[in-house]
């Protein structure tokens, strides 16, 4: 069995066949997926999909990207959720900062802050956290570590392979592995993965994005997990159900309530 640590099953792009995507992922072996919160205008779909599915859950949190829609009455609203299993999409992303100095000084300040504020919400409810990191590697280990988001741990979504994030397997943190890894242009990653301690890797997609070869061009699915850890195990020179044993424990480690499902 394979977890789906993160697909974005809320997304439009499976508004109309959603039914078929999830029929395709347990014919895959996908047991479990996790729908990450990233815009707080489709948790609820989030959660209503999550609900009428034994194997989905879903988390609550607000995208970098996001900002202006940040809420933490809203949150609440949904972290009580037994099918809430983490707090997140949150981070930090520099990739879109404004040119203009001031303006790039503000913006970071902003998204600080409010991932700041998400660390503290994961304290408070006991749940882990989804971290995005997108060009901003040191400052979101410095906020993850000023926080004390040890405390709760979390999984470092669609790990980009900066090194120094390694450090964080020491403070309860695990590494989203998804189809980047199977990009024939990946070199950082590859190089980077076997590094990583087996007990702290983690299998996701991202679907409808990141899609992985030989399917890049198409919408991403749950399904498509088996192709990243067949890369996994061909780079680790491992042997793939292996590799499906150990991460699938690992994802039922850091979300717990998932184990109950699967278990059904």
């Amino acid at each position: 069995m394979i977890v789906d640590t993160h697909c974005h099953l809320d997304d439009p792009r499976f508004d109309e066949d959603l039914e078929e995507v999830l029929r395709r992922a347990k014919e895959a072996g996908v047991g479990a997926m996790v729908i990450p919160g990233a815009d707080p205008e489709t948790l609820e779909k989030a959660r209503a999909i999550a609900r009428a599915h034994e194997g989905i859950f879903f988390a609550a949190g607000v995208h970098p990207y996001d900002l202006e829609k940040y809420d933490e009455a809203f949150l609440k609203k949904f972290l009580d959720d037994p099918r809430c299993v983490a707090v997140g999409e949150c981070g930090l992303d520099y990739y879109r900062l404004p040119e203009d100095e001031a303006q790039r000084h503000e913006e970071i300040a902003a998204q600080k802050r409010v991932f700041a504020a998400q660390i503290e919400l994961a304290k408070r409810y006991r749940k882990p956290l989804i971290v995005h990191i997108r060009d901003a590697s040191d400052d979101a280990m410095a906020v993850l570590l000023e926080h004390g988001a040890g405390e709760v741990g979390g999984v470092l979504h669609c790990y980009n392979a900066d090194e120094q994030l390694l450090k964080m397997a020491d403070h309860g943190f695990y590494y989203g592995i998804g189809g980047v890894l199977t990009f024939k242009n990946a070199k950082k990653l590859p190089r980077v993965l076997p590094k990583i301690p087996l007990e702290r890797l983690v299998v996701e997609t991202d679907a409808p994005y990141l899609t992985p070869h030989p399917y890049r061009g198409r919408r991403n699915e749950p399904a498509y997990t088996r192709l990243v850890v067949e890369k996994m195990a061909e780079v680790l020179q491992s042997d793939a159900d292996a590799l499906e044993e150990v991460t699938t424990e690992n994802a039922l480690r850091l979300f717990q309530p998932l184990r109950t499902a699967v278990m059904v």
